[in-house]
């Protein structure tokens, strides 16, 4: 049985670490930090609220889903922390609960109306894709659809239209590893790594190009290019080992790589909006989330 303790038990930090996947929501502030750039060029005092509430929706969604999968996850993955005993479902429940709250409140006391009116619907995606989404077609599209979202959260009202190609490209990334995702446990059609592999390459070049379409300096145009290679070099040599050998271990250490191969992918975004300062510090805090990661599982 999962999350079977008693009334008085409380979860070590480690577990509730794991069960929020916590190295993960270092994914998290580069959406929100290529959003500003991409939109007025430049972070505002007001970004720093936007990352920590779209941190706290993140370890909300990973809480949540592990509520959603414990039936699944004490058949496939027994050492997640509710089958594994660790951490009790319902504080899995209040856990998630407790972290939206939070995501909203910062984001309003940040932003106001206008922030909550993009932290809601992304909150929203988050349960629908947990608690129903997940196992459908909409599934990938859904996750898309909130780092969309949040990568939106990041920019000015008003000036969302021209953060909208940033944001579509952090989007496609996220499909690509929300459909391998939905084969970590048996495995993967080698079509289907060899599709998110196409896909992540067209994600590559585009963001490599995408300064040519902005006036912007050569730092921009380098920082992108040397970005976009990264991220291709890391999650593109994942998909590849995947594509050749599509087991369940392969596919699930592609999928772990996608997470964390985001950060260069907005450090490229972030260097093409015209930022390549703060796109070095995102893509130097890429190794230090890699090494977390091999403590605290980003799956």
């Amino acid at each position: 049985m999962y999350g079977t303790q008693g009334p008085g038990h409380s979860p070590r930090l480690a577990d509730v670490a794991e069960l929020v996947r916590l190295p993960a929501a270092l994914s998290v502030p580069g959406d929100i930090l290529a959003g500003a750039v991409a939109g007025d060029g430049r972070p505002r005092l007001r970004t720093a609220g936007t990352i920590a509430s779209s941190v706290a929706l993140y370890w909300a969604g990973m809480a949540l889903n592990d509520y959603a999968d414990a039936a699944v996850d004490a058949v496939e993955r027994p050492q997640r922390p509710i089958p594994s005993g660790r951490v009790p479902r319902r504080t899995a429940l209040a856990t998630a609960c407790a972290l939206t709250a939070a995501g909203l409140g910062l984001a309003a006391l940040s932003g106001g109306r206008r922030a909550l009116g993009v932290a809601l619907p992304l909150a929203g995606l988050v349960w629908a894709y947990d608690l129903r989404l997940k196992d459908t077609p909409a599934g990938p599209a859904a996750m898309a659809g909130a780092r969309t979202l949040n990568v939106l959260a990041g920019t000015q009202p008003g000036h969302r239209t021209a953060a909208l190609p940033t944001a579509l490209l952090v989007g496609a990334h996220t499909y690509t590893v929300t459909a391998l995702s939905r084969h970590e446990v048996v495995g993967a059609p080698r079509t289907v790594p060899a599709a998110t592999l196409a896909g992540s390459a067209a994600t590559a070049l585009a963001a490599g190009a995408l300064p040519r379409l902005r006036p912007g300096n050569r730092a921009a145009r380098v920082g992108a290019a040397a970005g976009a290679s990264v991220y291709l070099a890391s999650y593109g040599t994942a998909q590849l080992r995947a594509a050749r050998e599509p087991s369940a271990g392969n596919v699930r250490r592609a999928v772990g790589t996608g997470i964390m191969s985001l950060m260069p992918l907005q450090a490229a975004l972030t260097a093409g909006g015209g930022a390549p300062a703060l796109a070095g510090l995102l893509a130097a805090a890429h190794p230090v989330a890699r090494r977390l990661a091999r403590k605290v599982s980003p799956t």
